[in-house]
Parts: structure tokens; sequence; C-alpha cells
């Protein structure tokens, strides 16, 4: 499945371009069948599902280029989005260039510094893996 969707407005541009085709090709469809193959091209079951999945666009700060405040193995960061995708409704893969490396090892004995990260995190900014001691692997603060 293809996770970087269109708009709603590219999608259904991308309906009435196949919709013109078909009907030079000698094959008349209608229109919600049109958005149907449309999502269908996506991965998704029908268009009503793909449309719900697509209404649901990033949090308003989750954007290329964007900055965002957060954890990451309980460390605090300042990071830009350097990318964004969607996994499925309400859960995003991002990709985040740190301000400053973190340190995700807690021994005294070595480091492991990070400066790039990538998770997927939900509706809550919040990535399901959890640390040993219950806290997100990372944390997107919502505005």
């Amino acid at each position: 499945m293809n996770t970087q969707f269109p708009s709603a407005t590219q999608a259904k541009e991308q309906a009435k371009c196949l919709r013109r085709k078909m009907t030079e090709d000698g094959t008349r469809i209608g229109h919600a069948k049109s958005l149907e193959l449309i999502a269908h091209q996506h991965g998704f079951p029908d268009w009503n599902t793909m449309f719900a999945a697509i209404g649901n666009g990033p949090h308003k700060g989750w954007a290329v280029g964007e900055k965002v405040n957060g954890t990451y193995l309980s460390q605090p960061f300042e990071a830009t989005v350097i990318s964004i995708s969607m996994v499925k409704p309400g859960w995003f893969r991002l990709g985040l260039d740190l301000d400053e490396a973190v340190d995700v090892v807690t021994s005294e004995q070595f480091s492991n510094l990070r400066k790039r990260i990538r998770g997927i995190v939900g509706p809550k900014g919040q990535s399901l893996e959890k640390t040993s001691d219950g806290e997100p692997h990372l944390q997107i603060d919502l505005w």
C-alpha cells in the first residue's frame, strides 16, 4: 500500500482523469465508480474509507520543515521534521533532525548519540513502543 496519500482534491482529480481515459477507451463509468477505483489503487477497500483516512491529515505542526519538541527514549529534544507519511488513519511515520544529538543510553560506561530519528506516532503524538519504565519511545508535544 502506498503511504504517500494524495489530498482529497488530488484523489478526485485522479478519478476524473481515470473516468475521462476510460471513456476515451470505450468504457464509460460513473464518478462514484472512478472514486472507488482510485481508492483501490491506494490500497483502500472503498472511497469512504480512503476519504476518512486522508481527511485525518497530519497534526497542524507536522509538516516537513516544521519545528517540534518532545522526548525520545526519555531525552528531551527540539527537532525539524524532515519526512512524514501516513501509516494508517491518525498514525504517522516522522523523520526528525534533532537540533542537538541526544544520548539514548542511560549507562555512565558509554554513550550513543543520535542526531536523526524516525518513529511512528499516533493521534496523541506518542509511539506505541514503551521504555522499561512505561514511557513512550517517542513523544511529540502537541500544541
